[in-house]
């Protein structure tokens, strides 16, 4: 597996990650709750886009690292 791969799964790992987070918050009815989860989803959403930069960097310095869209 390729930096390339392992940086796209990662991040869709990451962007799963947060979309649960924000599940758990509607699902919650504890208030203090669905805040913490909101706080994580939107921690893990900056990550996301910072991952997000870095991959688009790499592709475009090393193009052999962009992944195909089907």
């Amino acid at each position: 597996m390729t930096i390339g791969q392992k940086m796209h799964q990662t991040l869709a790992s990451l962007e799963g990650a947060a979309t649960n987070l924000k599940t758990f918050a509607l699902d919650s009815q504890d208030k203090n709750a669905q805040q913490m989860f909101n706080d994580l989803s939107g921690q893990v959403e900056n990550i996301c886009n910072t991952l997000r930069g870095r991959v688009n960097y790499i592709e475009q310095q090393e193009p052999q690292y962009k992944m195909q869209q089907p």
